[in-house]
């Protein structure tokens, strides 16, 4: 693990900033469906886009819809009883991002100023709530330039996506355990030997790499296993696999869902069927009270990336995808 700087700059990191009112999401709402101009699969092509204000670039992959079958079986080294049963499940396409979100394109949002935002310039930007001020560097001296973002909450995650969709007319969130699983998978054997596409504890170094530093899975997608692991949007149930569900939303403060494994994992929980469950303890050494709403000190190894739905789904899933109504208990 890695520890802490003895000297901590306390930040009033301890006050939530006000809720997004569904009116903004409606803002938002109305925006990107003026701006989508794909309609169908066959519509869907690859690319890539500047984060507006900067020279930030990211790249997102059509994922084609498709039938697979969840979980693992009681067989597979590593399988853990939350994996199952195996179940078939039906995915609607997506564009998912080729890479995990970067320093690079969170710091735009943790701080306006480098995006070349300006209050009062852009009221729908504006309302988007940001993360306040963290109180010790975030990367902990594993490096930032081209290396992934970690340590932030899921609702920073769900505030980074809306952010994003804000800035660019495309509606981004974070991918349901369903659409990461099946993304992961990409219709392939899992990948092997797996040191040569993930990173993990026997070759991270005790470290996260760059992002993009292994060999892409069958769809492009770089770092689905190790590097660091990846939030989904659903809230975690160890017993999910019993009733199935194509997205299981946020009820309580704790677990979400995070997947794929991370940097300090070994082989065996670095799998497309592993699920990790968060937890209050990743912000132990977090010095505020009540504690922030925006980062978990403990999680070095947690990380993200967003998927972009073909379909846009309706303002009131639309605001539940970005707001999951427990921050403030985070």
């Amino acid at each position: 693990m890695i520890a802490l700087p003895v000297l901590i700059l306390l930040q009033a990191a301890q006050a939530a900033p006000p809720a997004d009112d569904i009116a903004l999401t409606r803002t938002l709402h109305t925006q990107i469906v003026k701006r989508s101009a794909e309609r169908s699969p066959a519509a869907m092509k690859p690319y890539k886009n500047v984060i507006p204000g900067s020279e930030v670039q990211y790249e997102m992959l059509p994922i084609p819809g498709g039938k697979y079958t969840m979980g693992t079986p009681a067989s597979e080294p590593g399988h853990q009883p939350d994996e199952s049963p195996q179940h078939s499940v039906t995915v609607d396409p997506f564009w998912m991002a080729s890479r995990e979100v970067t320093w690079n394109e969170y710091r735009l949002f943790m701080f306006a100023t480098l995006s070349g935002e300006t209050a009062g310039t852009d009221k729908t930007l504006d309302a988007v709530s940001r993360p306040t001020k963290p109180y010790m560097e975030m990367s902990f001296g594993m490096g930032t330039e081209g290396f992934p973002a970690i340590s932030m909450t899921q609702h920073a995650a769900n505030k980074y996506a809306q952010w994003l969709s804000a800035k660019t007319g495309h509606f981004y969130r974070l991918p349901t355990e369903v659409e990461w699983e099946y993304a992961c998978r990409a219709n392939a054997p899992e990948p092997t030997p797996l040191e040569d596409y993930a990173v993990i504890k026997s070759n991270s170094k005790e470290k996260y790499a760059k992002v993009g530093s292994k060999k892409p899975n069958a769809w492009g997608l770089y770092d689905m296993l190790g590097n660091v692991r990846e939030w989904t949007v659903d809230q975690y149930d160890p017993k999910a696999y019993e009733h199935p569900q194509p997205w299981f939303k946020t009820t309580t403060s704790y677990p979400h869902s995070v997947r794929g494994g991370g940097w300090d994992d070994p082989a065996e929980k670095v799998r497309c069927g592993a699920r990790v469950a968060s937890d209050a303890s990743w912000k132990k050494q977090d010095p505020n009270l009540p504690k922030s709403i925006w980062y978990h000190t403990e999680a070095v190894w947690l990380g993200f990336r967003l998927v972009r739905p073909l379909k846009i789904p309706s303002v009131e899933d639309m605001h539940a995808y970005w707001n999951n109504g427990v921050a403030e208990d985070q």
